[in-house]
């Protein structure tokens, strides 16, 4: 059994997926799939999420697969009305809106506040040291890293600062990723707690809880 990742990027494709299973496969009876897929950039993702959902949740497959999950960064989509300005006001707008599309039980739709680099910050030990050493304090809240300067852009000025490199996405993220403690982001980030409590409910109900649950 499996979920379909839609993600919109090279490193949510390779990193994303082992990180999910790290925090997913303790809970669950048996270890769960997670099989990206990835569209080139959230416009792709907008406009295809529908037929793509469709073609897993409903094609010959179907029976394998526990849902379809998609994943887009809060930051960088403009999709949402002008009027709505706020992080948990596009954030809601833009989960109803995309779930509405698809229209199937099986699929949910979530997004990294404001970036998945957020999740990152939830765990600064993963840095080279002397990025380390100039984090903000604001990086205790990291979903509140905002529009203004979001968790990648803000990693990019620290590591230009620290050791005269730019912060490369694809580079560094499988990296940092790999060392990152799902249980450390899980309990920082309640949006992406959100997401990790509901596969790990999909997972349940499709039969993959431990003994008991």
């Amino acid at each position: 059994m499996k979920f379909v990742l839609f993600v919109e990027g090279q490193t949510e494709q390779k990193a994303i997926p082992p990180f999910f299973k790290r925090w997913l496969d303790p809970r669950l009876r048996q270890p769960v799939g997670i099989n990206p897929v990835r569209f080139e950039g959230w416009p792709e993702l907008v406009e295809d999420v529908d037929r793509k959902a469709q073609f897993y949740l409903e094609g010959p497959a179907r029976g394998n697969v526990i849902a379809v999950v998609s994943l887009l960064d809060l930051y960088g989509p403009t999709i949402y009305p002008a009027h709505l300005q706020s992080a948990t006001q596009r954030y809601q707008w833009g989960k109803e809106h995309l779930e509405r599309k698809v229209n199937h039980g099986r699929f949910r739709h979530f997004f990294a506040v404001h970036e998945t680099e957020a999740w990152l910050l939830s765990q600064p030990e993963v840095f080279p040291e002397g990025v380390r050493r100039i984090l903000p304090k604001k990086i205790e809240v990291p979903e509140q890293i905002n529009f203004n300067e979001p968790p990648a852009c803000l990693l990019n000025n620290l590591y230009r600062r620290a050791i005269q490199k730019s912060y490369k996405k694809v580079v560094y993220g499988g990296l940092l990723f790999g060392k990152l403690d799902p249980d450390v982001a899980y309990s920082k980030c309640p949006r992406l707690r959100s997401l990790l409590d509901e596969m790990l409910v999909l997972a349940e109900a499709a039969g993959l809880g431990k003994q008991g649950q």
